[in-house]
């Protein structure tokens, strides 16, 4: 009694845990399902093992779906087809590590001493007004990146922000404290309108609206970003705030993210063509782990989710709106290597609810897809098509 003993997957008990669903219909009829909703079922069912305890105990955490908890295939399934979704760059899979902060060649500075902020042009106990001076020091008529280095910790207020102009690197070798109450859109690092522009390290703690916002920008990289949050949003990228999908080439790209203890998402990404990104991690976020809306030519290495969108309809990693449209169709534009779920919402949901037509995502391939423990649905696809989940190793 209490062992926990490996048992042959339920078909019925998979089709629970992974659902092709439409609006309307609590078990649809099969004239109803996508084709690539019809496949995932039943490839689901039949390689998932499942692993539970004798006398009713609670399950046991166990990889669900694509791999067993050792890392190998299912037993009896058969290899893999490769596909793209398993050709990340390795770059972005491995999200490098970057130097210490800090060692570089930088062509202004804002450190703090004791109480003091000093900065080219500001002598003070403000931290922002230092930030804000050591980027204004830079050439304006730059065509080319120049880097300020930010030396210690301090607060941010919440309703303010340091917005990077075009070709300019931040460094922040310390923390930021957002205090106060939010201004809506505000964050304390903030892109607006802007190209050639990298965030190379930012830790940042409080309630923020947004940790880091990038919006209708372009040729943009987020390095090493660390939000510990106590409410609030983590990173938000946009176009055109209220278009329904991606226009151009927007080029941007996250090393490695970490987000805990937000109100919202973690990532969320609207109406972005060339997302690269190389890990997220997230703890305990209100929302999804990583959320695309309107999204296309996008690469994801990994998204590590524990607690994302408990009791929502959210997940560590979810698809909506317009999600992988070219034109009329949906090829596949979005490549996720690996998606790792604890607990929450679940793994991977793929859609719009409501049932309206015109808003179908898809257009996805997902390598690898892990569910440890609790979590409402390791995968559901809700009014998607054209999503393709690839077993690896």
């Amino acid at each position: 009694m209490g062992t926990t003993e490996e048992r042959a997957p339920d078909v019925s008990e998979a089709a629970r845990r992974v659902r092709p669903f439409h609006r309307g219909h609590a078990v649809p009829p099969w004239g109803r399902r996508s084709r690539g909703a019809v496949a995932l079922l039943a490839l689901v069912a039949g390689v998932a093992t499942l692993t539970g305890t004798a006398g009713g105990a609670s399950p046991a955490p166990s990889a669900f779906a694509f791999a067993t908890p050792g890392g190998g295939v299912a037993p009896g399934v058969a290899a893999p087809v490769a596909g793209q979704g398993a050709a990340l760059d390795a770059g972005l899979s491995a999200a490098a590590q970057g130097p210490p902060c800090g060692v570089g060649v930088y062509q202004a500075e804002a450190v703090r001493r004791g109480d003091t902020w000093t900065a080219p042009g500001y002598t003070g106990s403000d931290m922002l007004s230092a930030m804000r001076s050591a980027v204004a020091s830079l050439d304006p008529d730059r065509s080319g990146k120049q880097a300020v280095v930010v030396r210690g910790s301090g607060a941010v207020p919440a309703d303010q922000s340091l917005d990077l102009p075009s070709h300019t690197v931040l460094e922040v070798c310390g923390s930021i404290a957002v205090t106060g109450s939010f201004g809506v859109g505000h964050a304390p690092v903030r892109i607006r309108n802007a190209t050639g522009v990298e965030i190379r390290s930012l830790q940042v703690t409080g309630v923020p609206y947004f940790g880091v916002l990038v919006r209708d920008s372009t040729d943009i990289r987020l390095g090493r970003i660390d939000l510990r949050l106590s409410g609030g949003r983590g990173v938000r990228i946009d176009n055109h705030v209220h278009a329904r999908h991606a226009v151009g080439d927007h080029g941007v790209r996250i090393d490695r993210l970490f987000v805990s203890g937000g109100g919202g998402h973690a990532v969320q990404a609207l109406a972005v063509d060339g997302l690269r990104v190389g890990s997220v991690t997230t703890r305990d976020t209100a929302r999804s782990g990583l959320l695309l809306k309107g999204a296309s030519n996008v690469r994801v290495g990994r998204v590590d989710g524990e607690g994302s969108g408990g009791g929502t309809g959210y997940a560590a990693f979810r698809i909506a709106g317009l999600d992988g449209r070219a034109g009329t169709g949906r090829p596949v534009s979005i490549w996720v290597g690996e998606v790792i779920a604890r607990g929450g919402g679940g793994g991977v949901r793929c859609g719009v609810a409501g049932g309206d037509a015109g808003a179908l995502g898809g257009g996805a391939e997902i390598g690898r897809i892990v569910l440890l423990g609790g979590g409402r649905d390791a995968v559901l696809i809700d009014n998607c098509r054209d999503v393709g989940l690839v077993a690896t190793a």
